[in-house]
């Protein structure tokens, strides 16, 4: 799966969350995507929930922004470094993440970081739209044409 349909499925099934839960409030909202309640009542949301696994370990894990604002990719390969192609990296050069490097290519991971997974930062950046927070993470949209 590239980045782009993985970011097209996961944006139409926070959507259908969001509107579902149309009559909550936006703190009752993101209240509702805490990691154990999102196991219980969104098993499809996310791989991981069948297990109860979580992505980064922490007291109170959100998953409103499952995807981080702050992540930037481009299936088509941003640019070369090294002779690698540069698919992905991190807006903000976070501390708690690093890349991934193979004999081809550079991806960013961010699983070390747990930045767009805090509630504090989710209400920071709260859109009920989850592609108005997203905006700037697809490249590949902006960088064609």
């Amino acid at each position: 799966m590239t980045y782009k349909e993985w970011f097209e499925s996961h944006a139409e099934k926070h959507r259908a969350i969001v509107e579902k839960l149309g009559d909550l409030s936006d703190e009752e909202l993101i209240r509702y995507f805490r990691f154990e309640n999102m196991v219980k009542r969104e098993p499809e949301f996310c791989p991981l929930y069948k297990t109860a696994t979580k992505c980064h370990e922490m007291e109170v894990l959100n998953c409103y922004l499952c995807a981080c604002p702050n992540f930037r990719f481009d299936d088509a390969g941003m640019k070369k470094v090294e002779g690698k192609t540069l698919f992905s990296t991190c807006a903000i050069n976070a501390k708690e993440g690093k890349q991934f490097v193979s004999e081809e290519a550079i991806h960013q991971d961010c699983s070390g970081c747990k930045i767009p997974h805090r509630e504090a930062y989710i209400r920071e950046h709260f859109s009920r739209d989850w592609r108005e927070i997203m905006k700037h993470s697809d490249q590949s949209s902006s960088n064609s044409g």
